[in-house]
């Protein structure tokens, strides 16, 4: 049985005349420890289905299941365990707490796990060890990102769910990002799944979804997949 099973997950926003098709019976599944990618252009339905996956929205249709967990038959206490339980989110904005430091943001991600990993270990991973007491705005882009991943990281979740992690950022901290979520998901073991639109990434991916129109067009395993230190766009 696949670790992420998604059958069918149909969604929709507006009504009448201005109803929008976001997904359109969207169906795919990924084993534990995979790196997979969502790739497509804007309006693709790739967040969306990202949002679903992740319980920020509900799906019309269709289910998901995270290891046999089928996130419909949840109440809204037992959808708060399952967030707590199986995902970290990274967003294209950093979403950092302005007033508390590197590693209390950090931290803050720590206190909602049972079993989080250890924080200052994280941050020698994360290569932020010496911001440890910076605030967000003593930081660069790149170093705000890099924070973020760890406040998602060391509650040691399943599910990885990063959203154009590398969106904000110039093309050195870009790879320096992908090289990062690459390290973490090789000592972590943690399911990773990035929507991107930018196509250079689905070759760093174990598997990868082609996304147009809210329908999956084309869905594949990376038989060649290379480093995110040689990808180049």
């Amino acid at each position: 049985m696949a670790f992420v099973e998604i059958k069918d997950v149909k969604k929709h926003f507006g009504c009448d005349e201005n109803k929008v098709e976001a997904l359109k019976g969207v169906t795919l599944s990924i084993d534990k420890g995979e790196m997979c990618v969502l790739l497509g252009p804007s309006g693709s339905g790739k967040s969306t289905l990202l949002n679903i996956i992740g319980a920020i929205e509900t799906a019309d249709d269709g289910y998901i299941a995270i290891d046999g967990e089928k996130t419909k038959l949840m109440s809204e206490k037992q959808l708060t365990l399952y967030r707590r339980k199986h995902l970290g989110y990274v967003f294209q904005m950093y979403n950092l707490i302005p007033n508390l430091t590197v590693r209390e943001n950090i931290e803050v991600g720590a206190y909602l796990s049972e079993k989080p990993l250890d924080v200052d270990e994280l941050m020698s991973t994360l290569g932020i060890a010496d911001q440890a007491d910076k605030l967000p705005s003593q930081l660069s882009g790149g170093q705000q990102q890099r924070t973020s991943i760890g406040r998602a990281i060391v509650k040691n979740p399943d599910i990885l769910l990063c959203d154009e992690p590398t969106g904000a950022l110039d093309y050195h901290n870009s790879k320096e990002i992908l090289k990062l979520l690459e390290s973490v998901n090789r000592k972590y073991g943690n399911t990773i799944i990035t929507v991107t639109h930018n196509d250079a990434i689905k070759n760093m991916a174990d598997r990868v979804f082609i996304m147009r129109d809210g329908e999956i067009i084309n869905s594949y395993c990376n038989e060649n997949k290379i480093s995110a230190a040689e990808l180049q766009w």
